[in-house]
């Protein structure tokens, strides 16, 4: 194989079949031949052409959450990863410049040339391959790179990097979850399961899942992950549940993930005294979200934005996905070929009427 396929956004609201020559290889960098790319909630984004940090660079090839099968590896590479050819790998979203004041504080996914795979790097110019919605990624020098355990089915390391990684960096590392704390989630989608993960591996209890009327299968889900009190907010009011359960206290750490604004109201309201709110959700550049900040001083509560994951946390999500403690396999809902990625972009950014995935796959091998 000298040719790779992707799916190439080449302007938003237009995705394209296109092919393009394998990149050579030095001894610093390398090539994945991808097996599984999940479909993240932002890649319905970047296909509209929302900006994040900076305008997307079009044409670019989507898709950051990859497992596959390391293609061709570098010496120096292989050296430095632990790593051959033929071993199954999860790769992280952002790989970084390595020079930026952000790189240089070990803050790369912060960098600030934007430096994160099927995002913010265009595949105008080679090695074009930057993105997972492809046959191969290229694997930029400054790659992140986890060997997958053979007994870590590829369904569930697609779910490491990005999803358990993000949920335990957010609610651990940044949101100080801990044994006996009480935790609430708002919004039980993908991140909202992968939050109740990281608040039970932390020992919090009870953890809170607060959704809406349609959210009925993720709830249930939520509770087979762990969650004590799952609660439907059309129907009953989180903050009175959550008080019974505490006897008044609420919650110490809460996350809201539902990108709405009536959710980061609801995770303000189900924050005690001295408690941390982590804001890892997107709600739009133009969307103003109204909060009673009064409650933020009189409670003392700490803000707290959450962006992506890093390789401490994606460490720390290996060892969960190996632990089989969970059943994450239930966490993937959809499987599509490589051709029919923009139908599952679609499908992820709520275009399908009576639909509400959970993970959805491109699967190379359909």
């Amino acid at each position: 194989m000298t040719r790779a396929r992707a799916m190439v956004i080449t302007r938003p609201g237009h995705m394209e079949l296109q092919e393009f020559p394998l990149p050579p290889v030095g001894e610093e960098d390398g090539i994945l031949k991808v097996e599984l790319c999940g479909v993240c909630g932002s890649d319905p984004g970047i296909f509209r052409g929302k900006a994040s940090r900076a305008p997307r660079p079009y044409p670019l090839i989507p898709g950051h959450e990859m497992v596959g099968r390391i293609h061709a590896l570098g010496k120096k590479a292989r050296r430095r990863h632990g790593l051959q050819e033929g071993d199954r790998v999860v790769v992280e979203y952002a790989f970084g410049c390595g020079r930026c004041r952000a790189c240089l504080a070990g803050r790369y996914t912060l960098c600030e040339h934007f430096l994160t795979y099927g995002s913010m790097v265009s595949c105008a110019q080679p090695p074009h391959l930057y993105g997972g919605y492809a046959d191969y990624l290229y694997l930029h020098p400054n790659a992140k790179l986890h060997r997958l355990p053979d007994e870590v089915p590829p369904e569930v390391g697609v779910l490491v990097s990005a999803v358990l990684g993000n949920g335990l960096r957010w609610l651990t590392r940044i949101g100080d979850a801990a044994p006996g704390k009480a935790a609430a989630i708002v919004g039980p989608g993908l991140q909202g399961l992968a939050g109740v993960v990281a608040a039970r591996e932390a020992g919090c209890a009870p953890i809170l899942v607060a959704g809406t009327g349609r959210d009925g299968r993720r709830l249930e889900l939520a509770r087979r992950l762990g969650a004590e009190i799952t609660v439907d907010v059309e129907q009953e009011d989180p903050v009175e549940i959550l008080a019974r359960a505490t006897g008044g206290r609420l919650a110490q750490v809460v996350m809201d993930v539902s990108a709405s604004p009536a959710g980061a109201a609801t995770a303000l309201a189900l924050a005690g005294r001295g408690a941390c709110l982590v804001l890892p959700g997107l709600y739009g550049p133009q969307t103003q979200v109204p909060l009673l900040l009064d409650q933020v001083v009189v409670k003392e509560l700490r803000l707290l934005g959450a962006y992506s994951h890093d390789f401490e946390s994606v460490e720390a999500a290996l060892a969960v996905a190996r632990s089989g403690r969970y059943p994450l396999e239930e966490l993937i809902s959809h499987r599509f070929p490589l051709e029919r990625a923009e139908e599952a972009v679609r499908l992820v950014g709520g275009e399908a009427p009576g639909e509400l995935p959970l993970k959805v796959l491109l699967d190379l091998a359909l």
